[in-house]
């Protein structure tokens, strides 16, 4: 099941909610990396909205968190225009030909003649700090965002704002790095009167132990005296990580070619896409009575957990090749792995183990591929009581296809 843990998350929002009040800017959260709808009246207070990728997140934003909807996608139709003008409150676009496309449309609405919905652009500063292709926005030949060239002698009537999102999992080194960029390219267009805000976008590791806030919120301060803009950020890891975990039973234990194979009851590629998407290892610990060691973020009352160790790096774990097992999904994809992991122990049929950091960008990515039954939803209370928030069942499965 998933279990997510409402005090973690408090903890992420308090932080966030602290660093927007020192930096005088607005945060929301990205409902991609985190949108378990439930969730969002324990924290709704310290963020300011959410930020859609589209028409189904935005309407999930308007109708659930009912503060500010931030808009982005890579293209809309016609249709999702026609909605999104009723509520949304920013409107951002991928390109220029989308704006021209629908510029009359929208500029039309009464919305927006109001002065409630605001139009951006999304731009591509070129300016790559990340270490992961796959997501990396800024790499040559990227369809995400404008370029400073393809700007030129434009015909901005009707945009307000600037969206730029380059970072994935970084600290505000890269950020500054990025500001940089965007003050060469775009610095003449924020400084003209009809610019009145900048998203900064997602991808700030803010909640991180490590993460250097103060350099973030000076970093804003500067942004904002210097253009006389409103200053938006839109995380979606920060507000969720180490907030939740994933727990599995162990269905089987099987030998082949000197590897051991734990099979669990959940699917890497169907419940932890990121493990096979991006170079990703999550935490893993074993369900033990005789052990008393480090914690995952949701804890069990009366239970004790002990970390798996990385069979390659020596950590953790026992020496004993025994207890060394290649963590597999009950689906009939090979490649349905998670990963080696090494225990204290060797693993028997009924052991549980529990996935650290599951909440993000976990949940939102879920499939019923190969139908491989759906973990349940769980909430963990600040008391310690759990409740099932969503189960899923065979019509879910079946429901999907036809």
């Amino acid at each position: 099941m998933f279990v997510i843990s409402i005090a973690a998350l408090k903890r992420n929002t308090a932080i966030l909610r602290a660093v927007k009040e020192a930096a005088d800017c607005h945060i929301v959260l990205a409902l991609k990396g985190f949108a378990c709808w439930k969730a969002f009246a324990h924290f709704r207070e310290d963020l300011d909205g959410c930020c859609a990728s589209g028409l189904w997140e935005a309407r999930l934003a308007h109708e659930h968190f009912q503060k500010h909807v931030i808009t982005y996608s890579p293209a809309y139709d016609e249709a999702d225009i026609t909605a999104l003008c009723e509520f949304t409150d920013h409107l951002d676009f991928n390109s220029l030909s989308q704006w021209t496309r629908f510029r009359d449309q929208v500029m039309a609405h009464q919305r927006f003649r109001s002065g409630k919905l605001s139009c951006g652009l999304r731009v591509n500063p070129e300016c790559s700090t990340g270490h992961t292709p796959l997501y990396d926005p800024c790499s040559p030949g990227s369809r995400l965002g404008i370029t400073a060239d393809q700007l030129e002698g434009a015909d901005l009537t009707g945009i307000s704002g600037l969206h730029f999102h380059t970072l994935c999992e970084q600290n505000s080194d890269d950020l500054e790095k990025t500001l940089a960029a965007v003050d060469a390219k775009f610095g003449h267009l924020l400084e003209q009167p009809q610019f009145t805000w900048l998203n900064m976008g997602g991808g700030h590791w803010i909640t991180k132990p490590f993460y250097d806030r103060e350099r973030l919120i000076r970093l804003i301060r500067e942004t904002r005296a210097k253009y006389g803009v409103t200053v938006w950020l839109e995380p979606g890891e920060a507000v969720a990580i180490h907030s939740g975990v994933l727990r599995a039973k162990v269905m089987d234990v099987v030998e082949s070619g000197g590897r051991r194979s734990a099979i669990l009851d959940v699917s890497a590629t169907a419940h932890m896409p990121d493990v096979l998407e991006m170079p990703y290892r999550p935490d893993v610990f074993l369900v033990d009575p005789s052990s008393n060691d480090s914690r995952p973020s949701v804890v069990f009352p009366g239970e004790s957990y002990h970390p798996a160790g990385d069979p390659e790096s020596g950590a953790s774990g026992s020496d004993s090749p025994a207890t060394t097992y290649h963590l597999g999904g009950p689906s009939c994809l090979a490649g349905d792995v998670a990963g080696d992991f090494t225990f204290p122990r060797e693993l028997r049929v009924g052991d549980i183990l529990v996935f650290d950091d599951m909440a993000h960008y976990t949940m939102v990515k879920t499939t019923t591929f190969n139908g491989v039954k759906h973990p349940p939803i769980v909430l963990q209370h600040e008391d310690g009581r759990l409740e099932i928030i969503r189960e899923f069942t065979y019509q879910d499965f079946c429901d999907r296809l036809a």
